[in-house]
Order: C-alpha cells, then structure tokens, then sequence
C-alpha cells in the first residue's frame, strides 16, 4: 500500500515535468524526422507527399551545405581552443591563495557575459562595430586610423563573430574549470609544490585528472551550442555580408522559414544532430576515458 502511494506521488511530482519535456523536447524532433522525409513546401501544401531519404541526398550533394558546415567548423575550430586556454588562464588565477574579494567580484562579472542573451549579444556587437556610430570605430578614429568596415566585410565579419563568442564563452569555461580545481585535493597540490615549482607539471600530474570531468563537459556543450549557433549571428550580420557568416543553422533558417522548403531543412537538421552526436561520443570516448578507467 505505502509502495504504491509513494509510486502516485512520485510520478505526481515527475510526470507533469516529463510530459512538458515530450511536448517541448521529443515532439519537435519526431516532427522534424517525419517532415524530412516529405516534399514539405509551405507555398505547395497540395504537393505534400512522401519521398522517402531524396532530402538527405540533396543535403548531402548540396555544396553550399558543406561550405557553410565548413563555415562553422571554422568558427569552432578557433572558438574552442582559445576559450578554454583562456578559461584555464583564468580560473588558474582565481584559484590562486589571497584573491578572496578580487575571486568573488571576478565571478560575478564573468557571469555577465553569458547571462546575456545571444540575440541581445548580437545587436550589442551591430551597435558597437557600426562603421559610422560604433563606438570601436569611434575609439579608432580617435587614435588617428580610418573606420574599418567589420560588418560590412567578409573577412572582418567572420572575424567579428568568432571574437563576439570568445568574449561570451569564455567567463563559462572559466567557471566550470575554476569548480574543477576546487575539486584537487589540498594535501597532493602542497606536496607537488613542495617537490616542483613549473605550474605546467603541476597543472599536468595533479589539476588535470580533475579537470577533465569539467573539460569534457565544456567540449559538449560549446560544440553543440557552436554548432547550432544562430541568435547571435542572425542579428549581428543576418549570415552576410554575401554567404560569410551564413553557418550551418542561419542556412536551415533561410531554407526553412525564407525558401519555406520545411522537408529540405528537416533534413539538414537531423544531419546536424547526428554530427553533434558523433562529436559528443568521440569527446566522452577520448577526452573523458581517462576517468573511466
């Protein structure tokens, strides 16, 4: 009796969180499996009709497809690495003894920056980098140089994207590293310090091993979110100029919802997902594998 009683309570408690979870989460994702797989145009409703696996060999012979996924492996490929070198910097310095207060102030203005939302994000880097009313251009042209067109450029563009997410991540990377190194246990640090004073052996044979659990957390998350990276983007540059900064999730956007080809655009985005997918096992199978064994 009891057992059964604390089952309904239980499932009371839980259920309404699951289901909200299957609605929200599971639903869109069966929705976009099973439109993938139709010639799903929103301004040809009447020729609705199933075609099978013909989306993802179209995605997978588009090359704009690839270029863009090029485009945002790119951005990965440069994001990561300096957010958590310079995440570790970071969090290595505010482990350090005696920086009590300066600790305390550090973390709640590093919160500030991810906090913020990636489309307030991205109208804040269209304002400031404005070739005529941006504030850098402003400081630019103070110091004696010509206003540089870091919108309205491809180069510069793209550049300007990649910064914008190293200056947001970058605090979150921090803290999760600084929460791992609060994990080291103070006797085996002390005595590591006492046999070596290079930080780099330390860092190596002693903070790593506890590290890791948060590093490989990192890797997930700012994969998955790089990977998938629109708000800021779209605000910032709308994906230009021409095709520069149009990543993987811009270009759904515009298939999906400006050439209203929802089949096509499902189906970019299943691939998407397997590819995070894949990314994420590769992290836990070599990244995380050290702490499993």
């Amino acid at each position: 009796m009891r057992g059964s009683v604390g089952r309904k309570t239980i499932i009371a408690f839980i259920g309404p969180a699951v289901l909200a979870l299957a609605v929200i989460g599971i639903g869109p994702l069966l929705f976009a499996a099973w439109t993938s797989l139709l010639n799903f145009n929103l301004t040809k409703l009447r020729d609705v009709r199933f075609i099978g696996l013909e989306n993802y060999a179209n995605v997978l012979t588009d090359e704009a497809f690839w270029a863009a996924m090029g485009r945002t492996f790119t951005l990965l490929g440069i994001a990561l690495p300096v957010q958590i070198a310079l995440g570790l910097g970071i969090a290595l310095l505010l482990s350090q003894p005696g920086v009590g207060f300066l600790r305390t102030l550090t973390r709640l203005s590093l919160v500030v920056p991810m906090a913020t939302t990636y489309a307030v994000v991205g109208l804040l880097g269209q304002v400031m980098f404005n070739i005529k009313f941006g504030v850098v251009n402003q400081l630019i042209g103070f110091l004696g140089f010509s206003p540089v067109n870091w919108i309205g450029d491809s180069t510069n563009a793209f550049i300007l994207v990649v910064f914008w997410d190293i200056w947001q991540w970058t605090p979150f990377v921090a803290l999760v590293l600084l929460a791992g190194l609060t994990t080291v246990p103070g006797e085996i640090e002390e005595a590591a310090r006492l046999e070596t004073r290079k930080w780099w052996t330390i860092l190596r044979h002693v903070q790593l091993p506890f590290l890791i659990p948060g590093l490989t957390a990192v890797l997930i998350l700012r994969t998955a979110d790089t990977l998938k990276l629109f708000d800021m983007v779209f605000t910032m540059t709308r994906g230009g100029p021409g095709a520069a900064t149009e990543f993987v999730s811009v270009m759904i956007q515009r298939v999906g919802f400006r050439a209203f080809n929802l089949g096509l655009a499902s189906a970019q985005a299943i691939i998407l997902l397997i590819i995070t997918i894949i990314l994420s096992q590769l992290y836990l199978k070599l990244v995380y594998k050290e702490v499993r064994q």
